[in-house]
């Protein structure tokens, strides 16, 4: 198996490290230097990642994260060109390890055996998919608030400048871990969506860009109709709506244990792809 990882900045080029278990034929090893590069800019995300969840986005700054490491603040600008390159990489590390987390979820969603006579076994399965993918980024953002905070909070300033770069790379791929889901249902079990003609004009354009955006990705996804766009987008707001109304702390005014609410909002995603939670 190989992992292979890459950062790159308009200041310092492009470092690839790559770890191989073997390889094949003619596989080429990368050199001492450019696996002591690797791993430095490993040890400099993951300083910046603890300073984040310890102290919160204003503590991640490249001098602490030198004074961490025992390095000086100049010598970080050999990996990094600035501090907004290294958060955006941070940024892109943790939406890569969410991405993960959440595929790994819908792989491990086991058969359904106890799914009543009358539920279609292709329904079920989906069904428990998609449970599992939401129930483990709810569980995931309430164990990592800061790196929630950092993704899906009030943008860093000097971090959302209208660029596209790995930060939004990643974070596409991230929602391509939903999308891919939304599409098998779509596939196996297509529900109604709006005509393209129900859709007000000024959102049917956003929603035509923003297909092109995951169909360059996975092709699939091109295809679809921009009523099914929609819906996609309808069950992401609720999703993330929920989670992070409960991050953040603004469930608390009125539930002590938001859970059992949680579990309702699974049933009005499942309903609004044709699914129904619970089974």
């Amino acid at each position: 198996m190989t992992q292979t990882s890459e950062v790159a900045g308009p200041e310092m080029g492009t470092a690839t490290s790559t770890v191989s278990n073997g390889g094949g034929p003619g596989a080429v090893s990368p050199s001492r230097r450019d696996r002591l590069r690797a791993a430095t800019i490993d040890e400099i995300i993951s300083t910046a990642r603890r300073l984040l969840v310890k102290d919160g986005p204003e503590a991640v700054s490249l001098r602490a994260i030198a004074r961490e490491m025992g390095m000086t603040a100049p010598g970080l600008y050999r990996y990094f060109g600035n501090y907004e390159e290294l958060v955006r990489y941070l940024t892109a590390s943790i939406f890569t390890e969410l991405g993960n987390d959440i595929g790994q979820a819908i792989e491990a969603a086991g058969p359904v055996a106890d799914a009543p006579g009358a539920v279609d076994p292709t329904r079920a399965k989906l069904t428990v998919k998609m449970v599992a993918a939401c129930r483990e980024f709810r569980r995931w953002a309430l164990n990592h608030r800061g790196e929630f905070a950092l993704l899906f909070g009030v943008p860093l300033p000097g971090l959302d400048d209208g660029r596209y770069d790995i930060a939004d790379e990643c974070a596409l791929a991230f929602a391509g871990t939903f999308f891919r889901l939304f599409l098998e249902l779509w596939q196996k079990t297509p529900f109604p969506v709006p005509d393209d003609a129900q859709i007000d004009p000024g959102l049917r354009d956003q929603l035509s860009r923003y297909r092109d955006a995951l169909g360059a990705s996975i092709p699939l996804g091109a295809t679809l109709p921009l009523g099914a766009v929609l819906t996609f987008l309808r069950c992401w707001t609720l999703l993330y709506g929920a989670v992070a109304m409960e991050v953040f702390g603004h469930m608390r005014f009125a539930l002590e244990d938001p859970a059992p609410m949680f579990e309702i909002t699974l049933g009005d995603l499942a309903a609004l792809v044709g699914l129904r939670y619970p089974l």
